[in-house]
């Protein structure tokens, strides 16, 4: 199973995709924890992401691809994988295609949970206060959302056209969008 977790940040996409991940059982493949883990260790890496999502960025595409593959390389991801804040960009979808095209593999689904725009702001300042988030504060909040509606939202319209998208209202508990979820996804890859 090889699938990927769309959504605006705060959407719950690291919340679901580690449950969908267990559910079909491959690995949750996270970019954000990727990044997160170099910046706390303060690897190259991590200091030249830190600066650019300081400033609301995202990560440009050459870098989080070289890690995306190198990723998927290792051989726990061998009967799939799930992927959470990858692709983010036209450039990372046409990426992720060619080296799944490459390797005779295609993606299963495309799961994009569907939150308010103001429902975000206000879990990602929520998230912000409880967890000290220093990247989460109303301006870069905004800007990412911002950053989120121009460079990632076409993604989904390319995922539809090609059949792989799963809507999935990303309201509610964490386990009704969970229950939704899974419900949905297995509706969709069921032969």
């Amino acid at each position: 199973m090889r699938l990927l977790i769309m959504g605006a940040p705060g959407a719950g996409k690291g919340t679901q995709a580690t449950a969908l991940a267990e559910r079909f059982g491959v690995p949750a493949i996270s970019t954000g924890d990727i990044f997160r883990h170099n910046i706390k260790n303060q690897t190259p890496l991590g200091v030249k992401v830190k600066s650019i999502l300081d400033a609301g960025e995202y990560v440009p595409d050459d870098v989080t691809e070289e890690i995306v593959a190198d990723r998927l390389a290792q051989p726990d991801c061998e009967p799939g994988f799930l992927l959470d804040g990858f692709p983010r960009t036209m450039h990372q979808v046409h990426f992720l295609d060619r080296y799944l095209a490459d390797r005779g593999e295609g993606l299963d689904a495309v799961v994009s949970l569907m939150v308010e725009p103001e429902a975000l702001v206000r879990r990602l300042l929520a998230r912000a206060e409880i967890e000290g988030r220093a990247d989460d504060n109303e301006d870069t909040i905004r800007r990412r959302m911002e950053v989120y509606a121009g460079q990632t939202a076409p993604l989904l319209f390319h995922y539809e056209n090609k059949g792989l998208l799963v809507d999935v209202d990303g309201t509610g508990s964490v386990d009704d969008v969970r229950a939704r979820m899974f419900s949905q996804v297995e509706a969709h890859v069921a032969p």
